[in-house]
């Protein structure tokens, strides 16, 4: 096709020569720059430079120099005795000029795309006198296109995105090919678009080059990555036009169309009973195959029961429900509880409602570990209480104590080694009986605290503690003393009757009612009738006169 296209312009421009040849009246009609030089006298015809604008075809390979056209005056006789001299770009190494006949030849192929016109100059002189026949004049060599430039994408290759699940002939991207070839001459540079990979799931427009989709399920969770490979071919995609391609990377972006799943139907996990309450105990999982925000989700318990004794908290960063204690366990009260557990998306998205619902639920057996516990005592603590003057051995109390394992090892009892205990009292190691070592004082002591231990016989490591308060009750061993034993009461003479002589004071270190006694004058003793005595129902009594003394 170049060939032809090449043959043809050459014809062209033999034809043209012989027009300018021939200076006849069509070839005076046709020409494209006409330039007259001075204005000679009078008496001399008018003279100048005949030629058309000139072309030359790009990329010749022809075995002779491309003719490119000829130069030709209107002094030249043809008798060889005009010079034409040629300068300017180009002269003398791409264009070369016959000096007699005035043609002009390339010495080398050209590049359009390098450098599309070129300026030279044209003189004519007399070979015998070297006088200027004609004015020096300008004139264009246009370098004339051929299609020698593939379509190129620069900027390739290329990234691009979609939402997964979108609807048939939504935009992607556009590509534009470029074309170095000239873009006003024939179809060189005009580009059509078709897509070499990709197919069915894209199509291209072959006149934009805007990439779409062509189906509608394409799913993320199946494929995400789709490299779509589209050509560009100029000549309006004939045959024989040249291509260029480049690839498209085309990424699925995520969207909420899968909801949580538990991979099982039921887990099974064990928790010592002597779990820490607040403290995680365990962690499931639900997998959901979108990403990002798609894929968050929350966890949560729907049985009642359950509820009241586990919390489950969602893990975000993992995606994991953390399940923890709100009440202990207890192995010898309940050994499996079981657990209903839902897994919902945080956010949904409308367009895919119909695919829901986003949860999924499981159930979880919690199975209780059985620990070896140590012993219960049958209280937080003990108060018991003991007459004083109790002979040694009275029982004051016992204290009580089991193991809570499904063992139901034999507790023994001790008091813990404190020397003013094990002093009072002593514990019966298999009964748990507290027992009086010597008689108490309530006087010296009203209140006696110890610490009892129970260890399993089974474990001995296994030990509790509780602390066991003794009263000391009283009994009325203490006699009223008054206070002061002072005998001799020292009374004025002028003492009026009625008139308090004396304030006597008593005590007893008796309690409550053991501590409880009166004033009166003893029988035995002769009663004074100047003097009396008045009881206040407390600790004191009145000594006053029954007449005034002179």
């Amino acid at each position: 096709e170049l060939a032809l296209h090449a043959a043809h312009t050459c014809h062209f421009l033999c034809c043209l020569c012989l027009f300018i040849t021939n200076q006849n009246s069509k070839s005076q009609r046709n020409q494209t720059k006409s330039v007259e030089t001075d204005k000679d006298p009078p008496q001399r015809p008018r003279r100048g430079w005949i030629w058309n604008q000139f072309f030359v075809l790009e990329e010749h390979i022809g075995p002779e120099p491309q003719y490119v056209g000829k130069l030709h005056s209107n002094s030249d006789k043809a008798d060889g005795s005009v010079r034409y001299i040629l300068s300017g770009e180009g002269a003398g190494s791409i264009f070369i000029i016959d000096e007699t006949s005035g043609n002009i030849h390339t010495a080398q192929s050209l590049d359009r795309e390098r450098k599309s016109q070129y300026v030279l100059h044209a003189r004519a002189i007399d070979r015998r006198t070297n006088r200027s026949l004609e004015a020096e004049s300008e004139f264009i060599i246009k370098v004339q296109d051929v299609n020698d430039n593939a379509p190129t994408f620069p900027d390739g290759p290329f990234s691009a995105s979609v939402p997964e699940m979108s609807d048939v002939g939504k935009s992607i991207f556009q590509v534009t090919a470029s074309d170095a070839d000239d873009p006003t001459y024939g179809n060189s540079a005009k580009v059509v678009y078709s897509m070499v990979e990709g197919h069915p799931y894209f199509s291209v427009d072959p006149k934009t080059g805007i990439i779409r989709t062509a189906v509608s399920n394409m799913d993320r969770e199946t494929r995400d990555l789709y490299p779509v490979v589209i050509q560009a071919k100029d000549m309006a995609g004939s045959v024989g036009g040249l291509s260029g391609s480049t690839t498209v990377n085309i990424t699925l972006t995520d969207v909420n169309d899968n909801p949580p799943k538990f991979v099982q139907k039921s887990y099974q996990l064990y928790v010592p009973e002597l779990a820490e309450v607040g403290k995680a105990v365990g962690r499931i999982r639900a997998n959901d195959e979108d990403e990002g925000q798609n894929a968050e989700m929350t966890y949560r318990i729907t049985n009642t029961e359950a509820a009241a004794i586990f919390s489950i908290a969602t893990d975000a960063e993992r995606g994991e429900g953390v399940i923890s204690l709100k009440q202990p366990l207890n192995y010898e009260k309940r050994k499996v509880h079981t657990l209903n557990i839902e897994a919902s998306n945080t956010f949904l998205d409308p367009h895919f409602s119909h695919l829901g619902p986003f949860k999924d639920s499981t159930s979880l057996r919690v199975i209780v570990g059985d620990v070896d516990e140590p012993p219960v005592f049958s209280m937080d603590y003990y108060i018991m209480d003991v007459y004083e003057n109790s002979p040694a051995g009275t029982q004051v109390g016992t204290v009580t104590a089991m193991d809570p394992d499904s063992t139901n090892s034999r507790v023994r009892f001790f008091i813990e080694n404190e020397e003013e205990t094990l002093f009072y009292f002593t514990i019966g190691v298999n009964s748990g009986v507290i027992r009086t070592t010597q008689v108490l004082d309530r006087e010296v002591a009203a209140w006696h605290n110890i610490t009892v231990v129970a260890a399993e016989v089974d474990n001995p490591r296994m030990v509790s503690h509780v602390t066991v308060t003794i009263q000391v009750l009283d009994v009325n061993d203490n006699v009223p003393a008054i206070s002061g034993g002072n005998d001799v009461i020292i009374v004025c003479e002028s003492t009026k009757s009625g008139q308090v002589i004396q304030t006597l004071r008593a005590a007893d270190l008796d309690n409550f009612a053991n501590g409880k006694f009166s004033f009166y004058v003893p029988a035995e003793y002769p009663a004074n009738p100047n003097f009396t005595l008045k009881d206040n129902g407390g600790k004191t009594t009145y000594l006053s006169g029954a007449y005034k003394l002179r």
